[in-house]
């Protein structure tokens, strides 16, 4: 029986698919420009073109009302956490695979129950508990040290998880009064003033014109990736999405072969299919 809230599913799953691979292609990006482009630099740059591609696709249809809002502080906090991410995942993405990072982000909505049951106080069974615990597991297996790799940057990803969950309790409070464009433009906007006050201390000459065009595509991937994941949510449950999301950790494995030669393990993949896992019956259990 079809929900009449939303009478077309089917076309919301295949935009949130899309949207993970945009998002895959980011972090593939991020990963190849990581060595050789600065990270404030490179954040700065992706924001400039992620605002301008939001302002292009939204700002002809709401006109003015694009940027009414009622709740500016949390429009900051919000695009605060969004610039502390990509800075985090740039990082991160300089010491761990695409597959695997992107794998270990795949505990956020599991996180994201843990914060319900910690700070909002709801009720979460012992089976979701459990699934945490998997979850987790599953991420510790994938960070592994291998032979004498260990360093702290193999840890950023779980910090990211943890500053992601934040992100999305904050979104979830927000959508109740926002409008989901109005949220997208201000965490473009924040993310863009943020690296511009910072940008005199990390800019450095680009090393050959494709790092532009590289650096440019990751701006075009993440907007595209959060537009049509911001529609897909308006076509789509939660609840029937979450589940396709993570057919991004296909897309990024897939991409860092081919990109890197990043062949993971069968160590590497029983941490992924673990984490997958437990996220799915996760979406089940709630």
């Amino acid at each position: 029986m079809s929900d009449p809230h939303y009478p077309h599913p089917g076309r919301g799953i295949t935009l949130a698919v899309v949207a993970t691979a945009c998002f895959a292609l980011l972090d593939t990006t991020s990963q190849y420009v990581g060595g050789v482009v600065p990270v404030l630099m490179a954040v700065w740059l992706r924001f400039v073109v992620q605002t301008g591609m939001t302002l292009a696709l939204l700002l002809p249809r709401q006109g003015r009302a694009l940027f009414a809002t009622r709740a500016p502080w949390w429009q900051l906090l919000r695009g605060a956490l969004m610039v502390t991410s990509g800075t985090v995942a740039y990082l991160a993405l300089q010491h761990v695979p695409v597959g695997e990072f992107t794998a270990i982000l795949m505990l956020v909505p599991l996180v994201v129950t843990l914060l319900a049951a910690l700070l909002l106080r709801e009720h979460v069974s012992a089976r979701t508990w459990l699934l945490v615990a998997g979850g987790l597991s599953g991420a510790l297996i994938v960070v592994r040290p291998k032979g004498s790799d260990l360093n702290i940057g193999m840890f950023l990803p779980l910090l990211l998880v943890a500053i992601n969950a934040s992100y999305q309790v904050v979104t979830s409070k927000m959508v109740k009064t926002e409008d989901p464009g109005t949220m997208h433009v201000y965490t473009g906007l924040t993310g863009l003033a943020f690296g511009t006050v910072l940008l005199p201390w990390s800019w450095a000459p680009m090393q050959s014109p494709s790092l532009w065009l590289l650096v440019a595509l990751m701006g075009v991937f993440g907007s595209l990736g959060h537009y049509f994941m911001i529609q897909s949510f308006q076509k789509a449950p939660a609840s029937r999405l979450t589940p396709y999301m993570y057919a991004q950790i296909g897309f990024a494995t897939l991409a860092g072969w081919l990109a890197f030669g990043h062949a993971p393990d069968v160590w590497t993949v029983l941490g992924i299919g673990l984490i997958a896992v437990c996220g799915v019956l996760g979406v089940r259990a709630r």
